[in-house]
């Protein structure tokens, strides 16, 4: 897990069943949370088995190599996907979910963002046989603004609020791809017999930023008026830029030792 659980936790206020809240990361758990990036970021882009296999066949120059080719150049690309890591761990971590497919595997290619949602969360009662997803979307900016809160909240609202049709296809297509069969069936049949009902979602908009989000974030969560529980973190890292580098330049520097 990340270091984002030792953030300072300015804001928290509950409204209806929904939760607003605002983390700051405090200065002393930055190079914890960079060293963590570093750990995990790898396994975003690259199935760590497949990673093993190349290394077995073909050395570690062509492992490294493999995984240099899949981290994207563009800065933005960048921004955009440790926002993406730090949302899916705050779901596993704080909201019980579990994000069974790392989609920045499938992307096609490396200096383009990828379509849909931007993470799926899961829980299963095994039980029950019954399901629930968290629909999520992740923005990272060093300066937050309405219209990125706005983008944000249009995603969350298509498909009359629940996952992208296809984007619960393509994680269903990738759990039987990967051997989960059973999860992957799970979905399917939620999705296509049994229907999604509003009670099965939950949303999450998680914010990656330098700035304060306290105005515009919460103005933006105080204005859903809809059925769907609403779940709105604003992780404020002040020196938002100098995180980013520092994750990509210490994977690439351990990919070139």
């Amino acid at each position: 897990m990340l270091s984002i659980a030792n953030a300072s936790l300015i804001v928290e206020e509950s409204k209806l069943n929904n939760n607003f809240k605002i983390l700051t990361l405090k200065s002393e758990e930055f190079d914890n949370i960079k060293s963590s990036l570093i750990g995990v970021l790898s396994d975003y882009y690259v199935d760590p088995q497949s990673i093993a296999d190349t290394l077995s066949r073909l050395g570690k120059e062509a492992a490294s190599k493999k995984l240099l080719e899949k981290i994207p150049e563009a800065k933005n690309i960048r921004s955009g996907d440790i926002g993406e890591v730090l949302a899916s761990d705050f779901i596993e971590e704080s909201l019980g979910y579990n994000v069974p497919i790392r989609k920045l595997r499938w992307r096609d290619h490396r200096n383009m963002a990828m379509r849909g949602d931007d993470v799926i969360g899961i829980i299963v009662d095994q039980q029950q046989q019954t399901i629930k997803f968290l629909k999520a979307e992740a923005k990272a900016n060093k300066k937050l603004g309405r219209g990125i809160l706005d983008d944000a909240r249009k995603e969350l609202d298509l498909d009359d609020g629940f996952p992208a049709p296809h984007a619960l296809q393509f994680v269903a297509d990738r759990l039987r791809e990967t051997g989960n069969l059973a999860l992957s069936d799970l979905i399917e049949k939620v999705q296509l017999v049994d229907g999604i009902r509003a009670n099965q979602v939950e949303h999450l908009l998680f914010t990656f930023t330098a700035s304060n989000p306290a105005t515009l974030q919460k103005e933006s969560f105080d204005a859903y008026d809809g059925n769907i529980k609403q779940t709105s973190v604003g992780f404020r890292v002040t020196e938002h830029q100098e995180l980013i580098a520092g994750v990509y330049q210490g994977v690439i520097d351990g990919l070139n030792d």
